[in-house]
């Protein structure tokens, strides 16, 4: 844990306390700065679709049959 002193918007401390439902302001402020880093890294996952690391046939890997037409 780090002690530190922090200047804050109460009204703000305050919102997101009670949306949060902590039941401290180190909570809320823990929980925030957690959410942000979780986001941040959800928010990367994406940076790796469409880059092309798989390469493949995945009708082949499935061994895909051609669909029939119904009659």
């Amino acid at each position: 844990m780090k002690r530190t002193n922090l200047v804050l918007d109460e009204e703000v401390l305050k919102e997101a306390t009670r949306i949060l439902g902590a039941k401290t302001y180190s909570e809320a402020v823990n929980t925030a700065l957690q959410e942000v880093i979780r986001r941040s890294q959800v928010q990367s996952i994406t940076r790796f679709f469409g880059t092309g690391i798989w390469k493949g046939d995945l009708g082949e890997m499935r061994e895909d049959q051609p669909r029939r037409r119904a009659k």
